[in-house]
């Protein structure tokens, strides 16, 4: 199970000097084995929050728990050891660094053509046709973003961050998205995104806006709650 305890995030405006928060007493609980998805207007906070869980971002106060262990001062490298895996609203480009090299570097082991076509085939790329291909500006972002999906599968993991996973995926059909969440189902998946096909498949939905958690619940509740405050709702429709 992964815990925020009374999470706060602020930061100085580099101008003003005045703090800002940006998170504000944020108390949440992910479940294993259940899909939570994360939504709310742009700047409220969501990948800010993916950040901290990953460790990119220390919380101003509070805590973070994984399994009963605090593990608000761990770095980024142990959180990755004990099974933290994320993928990036916009897939970072390795220059030089092959497609078989990325996903092998992400496993942790050398991988056979059969490993690899079945983390690639996952995401709907030929292996075939991109294990020798550099993980840069030749492929598109679409192609990097399921590149960084295939990663993902390829490193395994207990949790797993995804923010806005189909950001630059249009010809990939999000059945086949979906069928990646699926294969995780098991583990503790949690996304940010605005897409009501993406919250279709949530078993937890949790709302964030102004920088404040507005609800959590399952995914019926909030589909409930958005339906009927309307202004949030219209707003969040302008994003998607």
């Amino acid at each position: 199970m992964l815990e925020l305890k009374n999470v706060w995030y602020t930061v100085k405006d580099e101008t003003s000097g005045k703090k800002q928060d940006i998170l504000k007493d944020v108390n949440l609980t992910f479940d294993q084995g259940a899909i939570t998805v994360i939504t709310g207007p742009n700047g409220s906070g969501k990948s800010t929050l993916i950040k901290m869980l990953m460790g990119f971002a220390r919380p101003t106060s509070g805590k973070i728990i994984f399994n009963g262990e605090d593990i608000t001062g761990m770095s980024i490298t142990d959180r990755a050891r004990k099974g933290f895996t994320i993928a990036f609203q916009q897939p970072v480009r390795f220059k030089g660094i092959t497609v078989k090299k990325l996903l092998e570097l992400s496993s942790g082991k050398k991988l056979d053509t059969d490993a690899m076509c079945e983390c690639l085939s996952a995401v709907g790329l030929c292996a075939r046709n991109y294990i020798d291909r550099s993980v840069d500006g030749t492929l598109s972002g679409g192609e990097l973003k399921r590149i960084e999906l295939a990663s993902a599968v390829a490193k395994g993991g207990e949790v797993y961050l995804l923010d806005e996973p189909e950001a630059g995926i249009d010809l990939w059909s999000f059945e086949d998205l979906v069928k990646i969440f699926n294969r995780l189902h098991d583990k503790t998946v949690i996304i940010v995104s605005h897409q009501q096909r993406i919250l279709e498949t949530a078993d937890k939905i949790i709302l964030f806006e102004n920088d404040k958690l507005i609800s959590a619940g399952r995914r019926e509740e909030i589909f409930e709650k958005l339906s009927r405050n309307q202004p949030l709702c219209w707003r969040i429709a302008q994003e998607i």
